[in-house]
């Protein structure tokens, strides 16, 4: 099998695969047709790689176009699972949007912005200057409830399966472990989250991705996907990833899902 990797760290578990960097791409053309997999192309990418050379693409398609922002992602996952997204709203960074957001939410909310990960680019919004403040900086408003949680999870998808799952827990308004957060494995993770995971991921048709949840009375909620997550904080879990992935690759071509409702 013939795998080309535009980058090389996230696949240092996988053997035999070709590094190409992602701007010399044009010059590897016959390489890039010859290929069983192209793996982790940059997001620039994507259309050429696809529609034009009618190329195997891991991530999954969807795993690019549905993570790409949290405005895409959100859309579709109100589309496929509404009772599981906290409240959000997406509007315009105006007099008219901010106007909107005063007139139907109640302080303290969360404030996002559309491109962000780590937990970088979230806020919490306690008043109106801070409102201000945000719509200042972005050109789109994303405002989503404050849920009553003291953690969250994290639950890591590769290929087919789930290869783990864990809490986060911060000292503060964040928990992501690039913020600050800690890793707790001492909690039993629910089903219902890791059903409705599992169910989304194959749904979606989403194959690398870290998903947020939170649980509120026994509900999970799904608060984002990132699809280049990171994979501190648990030991081997690179090892795990690596492994999952390399058996989706070099496996049989997965059938296509025929699920037409998600539920946790």
């Amino acid at each position: 099998m013939k795998l080309i990797t535009f980058d090389p760290f996230r696949t240092l578990g996988t053997p035999g695969v070709r590094y190409i960097k992602p701007e010399h791409m044009h010059q590897h053309r016959d390489e890039l047709n010859d290929a069983d997999w192209l793996l982790f192309p940059a997001y620039w990418q994507i259309n050429s790689l696809h529609y034009v050379l009618k190329k195997r693409i891991f991530p999954s398609l969807s795993s690019y176009h549905l993570g790409h922002d949290k405005v895409e992602m959100t859309r579709a996952l109100q589309t496929a699972c509404p009772e599981h997204v906290p409240e959000t709203l997406i509007t315009s960074s105006d007099h008219y949007g901010i106007s909107q957001i005063l007139d139907q939410w109640s302080f303290p909310f969360v404030a996002k912005s559309v491109k962000s990960s780590q937990g970088m680019g979230v806020y919490l919004i306690e008043n109106r200057q801070q409102l201000i403040d945000y719509a200042e900086r972005e050109a789109v408003l994303y405002v989503q409830k404050l849920l009553p949680i003291v953690r969250d999870l994290r639950i890591v998808v590769v290929g087919d399966e789930i290869v783990a799952s864990y809490w986060r827990e911060g000292s503060g308004f964040l928990n992501n472990v690039s913020q600050g957060g800690r890793v707790r494995t001492d909690l039993p993770v629910p089903d219902t989250a890791l059903s409705l995971v599992s169910g989304l991921a194959r749904y979606l048709d989403i194959n690398h991705a870290g998903f947020d949840v939170a649980m509120v009375d026994g509900h999970p909620y799904i608060l984002e996907f990132n699809r280049l997550f990171g994979n501190t904080g648990i030991p081997d879990l690179p090892k795990a990833i690596a492994a999952a992935m390399n058996r989706y690759l070099f496996g049989p071509e997965p059938p296509s899902s025929s699920d037409t409702s998600v539920s946790a």
